[in-house]
C-alpha cells in the first residue's frame, strides 16, 4: 500500500494516531477527544525504544572484529534494523523524549496532540500538535498554530521541529520564509541532542515572533485586490517547473509549455474558482486568497508517491516547501509593486 505507514506485526495495529478525523486510509487509532502524551504514544504504536550498537566484521579465519566507528540501530521490540553505517558520534533520540519535548514546550498553557505515527519499520516518526490561540485574519478568518516534528532513527536526517500554521477550513499547510526567519529548527543527533530537545523555550521564540509576522502579513494580503487574469498568472509564476516554463510565459506562449504544467496550473485554478474556503471574504478575489491556492494545492490536491514523500516535500525543502516559499516571496512583492512583480 502506498501510505507507508508502519504495520506492527507483533500487535496487527499500525502506527498512526489521529483525533477525530479519519487519515492515511483510514489506519490506525482514531482519538474522539484530545488525550496526553502518554496515552498518544501508546496508541500511535510509538512506544517502542530503539537500541545503538556496534557493526561487527567477519575476517578470514572466523574472527570478528567489533567496530568502533560503524553502528547501526534497531528496534528493542521487533529487532529490526533501523539503520546502518551510523558514526560513533551518533546519538539516539527516543519517541518518548520527542513527547517530553512537545510537553515543555507548552508548559502551563497544554498542546494538544493531533497526529502521530511511524514510517516503514518505525524508522521515522512524526508528530503534529496544535497550540493555544489562533492567527485571525480578518474578522472570521482563524488559523491554527501547529507544531509538527519528525525524527530519524535511520540516521538520515536530524530531529526537525517546524512551526505550521493550518486554516481550520481545509488544512493548508503553510510553509514560507518570512523576513529571512525559518519556521523550522534542526537538532542533530550528538550527545547534546536530548539536552536541545529540553530548550523549548528555543522553538517558543521562533513561534513568538512568527506569529504576529504571519498575521500581519496575512491580512494586509486579505485586503490587497486580485483579479482573474493577474490570479492565473501568479499560478502560473509561482509552480513554474524551470527557467523554460517562465520563458514561455515572457513570449505569450504557455500553450508551448509542457502538458502537465498546464494541467497542474488548470487544476489550481479550479480549485481557487471552486473550493469554499477560497469564497471567503479573506480570500475571494485577494493576494491572500492567491496565496492559499498554492499552499491548498500542495497540501491537499497534489499526488505524492506516499505520505512519506508528502512529508518530505512539505518538510525538508522539497517542491511543496519550495513552491510555497516562492508563493510567499511573490506575495510580498506583489504587495509592494502590484501587477509588476508578476512580469517576467
Amino acid at each position: 500500500m502506498s501510505h507507508n505507514l508502519h504495520l506492527n506485526e507483533q500487535t496487527g495495529n499500525y502506527s498512526f494516531y489521529s483525533v477525530r478525523e479519519k487519515a492515511w486510509h483510514g489506519l490506525g487509532h482514531i482519538a474522539d477527544n484530545y488525550e496526553s502524551s502518554a496515552e498518544v504514544v501508546k496508541k500511535s504504536g510509538l512506544d517502542f525504544t530503539v537500541a545503538k550498537e556496534p557493526n561487527v566484521h567477519r575476517i578470514p579465519g572466523g574472527q570478528e572484529i567489533i567496530s568502533t566507528s560503524s553502528f547501526y540501530t534497531y528496534r528493542t521490540d521487533t529487532l529490526q534494523i533501523l539503520g546502518d553505517k551510523l558514526g560513533a558520534e551518533y546519538h539516539v533520540v527516543q519517541n518518548v523524549e520527542a513527547f517530553s519535548f512537545f510537553d515543555a514546550i507548552a508548559g502551563e498553557n497544554g498542546i494538544y496532540y493531533e497526529t502521530a505515527g511511524a514510517l516503514g519499520k518505525g524508522e521515522q516518526i512524526f508528530i503534529t500538535a496544535k497550540l493555544p490561540g489562533y492567527i485571525q485574519v480578518g474578522k472570521d478568518d482563524l488559523i491554527e498554530k501547529y507544531l509538527f516534528l519528525t525524527n530519524s532513527h535511520a540516521g538520515r536526517t536530524s530531529v526537525i521541529a517546524a512551526f505550521t500554521p493550518v486554516r481550520i477550513v481545509c488544512n493548508n499547510t503553510l510553509n514560507a520564509a518570512l523576513e529571512g526567519m525559518s519556521n523550522t529548527i534542526a537538532i542533530k543527533h550528538t550527545q547534546n541532542a536530548s539536552l536541545e530537545l529540553r530548550e523549548a523555550h528555543k522553538i517558543m521564540g521562533m513561534i513568538n515572533k512568527l506569529s504576529p509576522l504571519y498575521e500581519q502579513a496575512f491580512n494586509a494580503w486579505a485586503n490587497i485586490p486580485m483579479d482573474d487574469a493577474d490570479l492565473k498568472r501568479f499560478i502560473q509564476v509561482a509552480v513554474a517547473p524551470n527557467k523554460e516554463a517562465l520563458e514561455h510565459l515572457r513570449r505569450g506562449k504557455e500553450d508551448e509549455a509542457s502538458a502537465i504544467y498546464r494541467g497542474m496550473v488548470d487544476t489550481i485554478l479550479e480549485y481557487a474558482f471552486c473550493s469554499p474556503t477560497q469564497q471567503m471574504d479573506t480570500t475571494r478575489g485577494t493576494l491572500f486568497g492567491a496565496y492559499n491556492t498554492i499552499t491548498g494545492f500542495y497540501q491537499n490536491l497534489r499526488n505524492f508517491k506516499d505520505n512519506k514523500a508528502k512529508i518530505k516535500s512539505i518538510f525538508y525543502s522539497g517542491i511543496a516547501q519550495t513552491r510555497t516559499q516562492d508563493a510567499f516571496r511573490l506575495c510580498e512583492q506583489f504587495a509592494k509593486i502590484g501587477t509588476r512583480a508578476l512580469d517576467i
